[in-house]
């Protein structure tokens, strides 16, 4: 395939950047996060006894810029290492009557890590973990299989807002008013939507929210968030805590321990300060944007790359309709393509984009401009044509 192949290499400006379900990217990334990192090192470098405050007030600022992203009410939030630490803390917190017998409820095509970490918790938690399957030859779950699946057994419901796979959205109005009259629990993991789709915590109202700051957001790893409805969260006992689990973290009596009062208490040791404080750049930066212009651009982007598709050889594997997806365009690589050695090619030219199994998975941007969406079609037909 690589001797065929002789498109010229395009500027790395960021132009074809489709990695926005994975790492997001804003102007001046590097250099605000660089900035943010030098100031950490100076408080924490600092020959004074200035440090604790200062990081804990970088954390802060993150939680409150999440809050305001989420409209999530002040004290029902709190940083997380990653959404699979977020979700069992969650769990492992609920009153027993919310698991113990009853079923957990997943969609097959959920972010996997979270389904490794509810498989293995089922036997401890007494829970049965059922997961709504994809139809044969489909490429997300349908929303009507999971309400069909969704009966009053099930004391908890994780939904999915976007796919990773298909870029599916969920309908959650439907979804949550089923869960409610089902008499369930219900959180959702907004990882590959949040930043580019409008979410509330509170439109429809949920019982938990996790995510990390990455994707659409353009934050770091290790900046993950749970949030937990107010009714919820003062039912909630964390079995994983510690120090910053009380409202008084320097209290060091061992005989007096007491949960904070609000989402702290799903803190537990040292926080991940360092990937918060990384991460409020990109959290400012889409507070202060018009998120409109932002999603528009980004539909302006995916409709050129639908629309281009067929002539391609490549089978739109994402909902067609936009009420009904999130920001990235999977397609299906047409047979004889290699999905490491498209991927290959495309990086060498500048062009950003990844693959799982024989989708590719493409995702403008902010960044992501019209012409190199163009070099993106234009090198993807020649791959095409080499490989065939």
């Amino acid at each position: 395939m690589q001797s065929k192949f002789t498109q010229g290499v395009g500027p790395a400006d960021g132009s074809a950047y489709f990695l926005y379900h994975s790492i997001g990217m804003y102007p001046g990334k590097a250099e605000a996060m660089a900035a943010a990192f030098s100031a950490f090192s100076q408080s924490w470098g600092a020959f004074d006894d200035s440090q604790w405050a200062t990081a804990l007030a970088m954390r802060q600022e993150f939680i409150d810029l999440w809050s305001d992203l989420i409209g999530a009410p002040r004290g029902t939030l709190t940083s997380a290492e990653n959404v699979t630490t977020a979700l069992y803390s969650l769990v492992g917190a609920l009153p027993a009557e919310h698991l113990d017998g009853r079923t957990v409820l997943v969609a097959g095509d959920c972010f996997p890590s979270l389904h490794f970490l509810l498989t293995g918790l089922a036997p401890r938690f007494g829970f049965t973990l059922r997961t709504v399957p994809l139809r044969e030859g489909e490429s997300w779950v349908r929303d009507e299989d999971m309400i069909s699946a969704w009966d009053e057994s099930v004391g908890l419901a994780l939904l999915t807002f976007v796919t990773s796979t298909a870029s599916h959205r969920c309908d959650l109005d439907a979804l949550v008013a089923h869960g409610r009259k089902m008499g369930s629990l219900v959180g959702v993991d907004i990882t590959q939507g949040v930043g580019l789709l409008t979410f509330r915590a509170d439109e429809p109202q949920v019982d938990f929210v996790v995510s990390t700051s990455l994707k659409w957001i353009g934050g770091t790893p290790g900046a993950g968030i749970l949030q937990v409805a107010p009714s919820l969260l003062t039912t909630c006992h964390p079995e994983l805590r510690g120090w910053f689990s009380q409202e008084n973290i320097f209290s060091w009596d061992l005989d007096s321990f007491a949960y904070a009062s609000d989402a702290r208490r799903f803190d537990h040791g040292t926080p991940s300060v360092l990937a918060c404080a990384g991460s409020v750049p990109a959290l400012r930066w889409l507070a202060s944007q018009d998120r409109t212009s932002i999603l528009r651009h980004n539909r302006e982007c995916g409709q050129t790359i639908i629309e281009a598709a067929p002539a391609l050889g490549m089978t739109l594997v994402t909902p067609p309709e936009e009420a009904r997806r999130g920001g990235s365009i999977m397609l299906r690589l047409p047979d004889g393509a290699s999905p490491a050695e498209v991927v290959e090619l495309l990086r060498d030219r500048n062009i950003y984009a990844d693959v799982r199994g024989c989708i590719l998975r493409l995702s403008p941007g902010i960044i992501t401009t019209q012409d190199g969406i163009q070099r993106l079609l234009e090198n993807l037909g020649a791959i095409v044509r080499a490989a065939a």
